[in-house]
């Protein structure tokens, strides 16, 4: 069955009930941000999704944030989506992780009560004006063909119904030909009790799309009932929750602790001894599985030599005796996962409620995308999340949000919204999946930002909000407040500037020493500086406090940083000809055109971040385009 259809309807904008702006497929993290931008940019916006009673389900662990995760929760807040203030809203356990290392890397994380999550989501979708929710499993495309280029033209479901639109934005997470492993048995579905999606993987080939396969999996869910906790450590939040969002004043809720225990040797014999019935192991599953966040099998294979390995028992809810044992995803018979959970401290007499399971699905190869996450060969379809060969609720939120953006703007035929490397690690996850590709589940880390010390998370909103305000998902009030907060930057760090100690501290703050010294200092924090000198005044606020701390201390590695930046620029700014022709460059190998026009990179800094193109071919390519501004200025070829 061929799935695009050539659409007989004519577009118009009227109050059709099957005409929509903006039309958004899947209600996963990435569809539910995709879905409220563009309805929040005045797009009359449809959400279709298989299931409305799973919006924002949370499938996997019931955790917001994380190592550059949280990072990427508060860039989604700083340019106005949503996800910041659903856990702030919903947390039930607020960390801030690596605190023992410096500011760029240090981290937000909090469980979730994940029904409180996703209900609370729901509540705000269905409170947006112009987007409209609507159940139903998308099979098909609508598509039209102008001077032999293809637009989205809408829609078709497997009811039969049409709904036509200029944008389409698919987040289908796991459910493209989903298929479940757990042991020796496999079956259909999206996630564990959903249908999955069969015909829609079929339909984005039709368009042209080449498509893959990964795994991933999830851990088996625990009776709370039947865990002895005495015999784990428990794991407390910190004393004064910082919430994920710009607008949460505080998080004054009490929070619950997480549970720790190991797995041993016992533990280990046991998995071992099911080898030969993991569908992991013995061929079953063919796609390619998260390197970063392996099965607990996958661990016990691949370092035989750890004694054990940390679980943390995470509770999925206020109202629930669910707990996830973060660290034990499998897809090991259930008799396996009884018996190898049962040799864990507290677990000896644990019952399962869920079993764990391996999912298998399809995906579209990234490198067919623009920075706009746009089908580059498909006008108005753009694609965000696990269909982009990511892994997390993070960084699907912040593609659907990015992608939803940009529908709304291709609609309005405003350009397109562009997030770079150095501004963002919402640019370094878009940048790297539509030049690099991925060969496994992709995840974010601050390793992956060659400038992290420039993206942290305590700037967000000085990075990023005025893009929000700029498409009009930030509001003047808002906005008002970033600047007073700028403003307080520059002038309290000006202040420091003008104040030196006048108490005598002795060593090594004698009197007549700069404040600017002094707060570079280890030790030294920016309330204590009152102390040196009685005249000084702090700037109220602890945003603006820990701004200016940070950038006095860091002053010389954040210049050197943005030094960088300015070369990077100069490569980003030199555009390559999209109709260039790469076989006509003598100067470049077969493998290096290959890879170019894989990728088709709009300007030389992506095209060095192209795996396999070396410094040489970007040379070559410099002096090309060089060559063809000169020869353009002269009115010769």
């Amino acid at each position: 069955m061929f799935h695009v259809k050539q659409s007989d309807r004519k577009i118009t904008r009227h109050r059709d009930p099957t005409h929509y702006d903006v039309i958004v497929v899947g209600g996963g993290h990435a569809g539910c941000e995709a879905a409220m931008a563009s309805a929040r940019m005045g797009m009359t916006t449809l959400l279709l999704t298989i299931s409305i009673d799973q919006l924002a389900h949370m499938s996997c662990n019931p955790a917001i944030g994380g190592l550059a995760k949280g990072h990427l929760v508060r860039e989604i807040d700083a340019l106005g989506g949503i996800m910041a203030q659903a856990i702030d809203a919903t947390g039930i356990q607020f960390r801030l992780l690596n605190t023992r290392k410096g500011p760029a890397v240090w981290s937000s994380r909090a469980q979730a009560d994940m029904y409180l999550y996703k209900n609370w989501v729901r509540k705000t979708l269905e409170s947006q004006p112009g987007l409209h929710i609507k159940q139903g499993m998308v099979e098909g495309f609508l598509a039209e063909t102008f001077s032999g280029i293809s637009a989205i033209a809408g829609v078709h479901t497997q009811a039969g119904q049409e709904f036509t639109s200029e944008a389409v934005v698919v987040a289908s997470g796991t459910f493209l030909n989903g298929l479940i492993h757990i042991g020796q048995t496999s079956y259909p579905a999206g996630r564990a009790g959903e249908f999955p999606s069969v015909s829609l993987s079929s339909a984005l080939s039709a368009l042209g799309l080449t498509m893959g396969r990964l795994k991933t999996g999830t851990t088996p869910r625990l009776d709370a009932k039947t865990i002895d906790f005495s015999r784990t450590s428990p794991q407390y939040g910190d004393r004064e929750p910082r919430p994920f969002s710009f607008k949460t004043r505080s998080i004054d809720r009490e929070q619950v602790p997480c549970w720790i225990t190991r797995t041993n040797e016992k533990t280990h014999e046991a998995i071992r001894a099911g080898l030969d019935r993991s569908p992991l192991y013995s061929g079953v599953i063919k796609g390619i599985g998260p390197r970063y966040c392996p099965s607990i099998e996958d661990k016990i294979v691949r370092f035989p030599g750890r004694a054990g390995h940390q679980i943390f028992l995470e509770p999925e809810g206020l109202e629930t005796k669910e707990y996830y044992p973060n660290g034990i995803s499998t897809s090991l018979p259930v008799d396996i996962q009884i018996r190898m959970l049962r040799t864990i401290p507290g677990l000896e007499e644990v019952q399962i409620m869920r079993p764990g399971y391996a999912i298998e699905y399809d995906f579209a190869h990234p490198t067919q995308l623009g920075p706009d996450l746009q089908v580059k060969n498909v006008r108005g379809l753009f694609l965000a999340g696990q269909i982009n060969g990511t892994s997390g609720y993070e960084e699907a939120a912040g593609q659907g949000m990015l992608a939803g953006v940009n529908a709304a703007l291709m609609v309005r035929k405003d350009p397109p919204l562009a997030i770079g490397r150095d501004e963002a690690y919402l640019g370094v996850l878009v940048d790297d999946l539509i030049t690099k590709g991925v060969t496994e589940p992709y995840r974010l880390f601050t390793s992956r930002a060659e400038h992290r010390l420039l993206l942290r998370e305590d700037n967000t909103d000085l990075r990023l909000m005025e893009k929000g305000h700029g498409i009009g998902l930030i509001t003047r009030e808002e906005i008002g407040l970033k600047r007073e907060k700028e403003k307080m930057v520059f002038e309290g760090i000006r202040d420091l500037e003008r104040h030196r100690v006048t108490v005598d501290m002795g060593s090594p703050h004698p009197r007549g020493t700069p404040f600017l010294k002094v707060l570079r200092r280890t030790g030294v924090v920016y309330d204590d500086l009152q102390k040196y000198n009685p005249s000084f005044i702090p700037v109220p606020g602890k945003g603006a406090a820990r701004q200016i701390e940070i950038q006095v201390k860091y002053a010389g590695y954040i210049q050197r940083q943005e030094a960088l930046v300015d070369k990077v620029r100069r490569l980003e700014a030199m555009a390559i000809p999209p109709d260039l022709d790469y076989d006509t460059l003598a100067a470049l190998s077969m493998e290096v055109r290959g890879r170019l026009k894989t990728v088709l990179p709009r300007n030389l800094g992506q095209a060095s971040r192209v795996p396999g193109v070396t410094p040489a071919a970007v040379s070559a390519l410099m002096v090309y385009i060089e060559g063809k501004g000169r020869r353009g200025k002269t009115g010769r070829e």
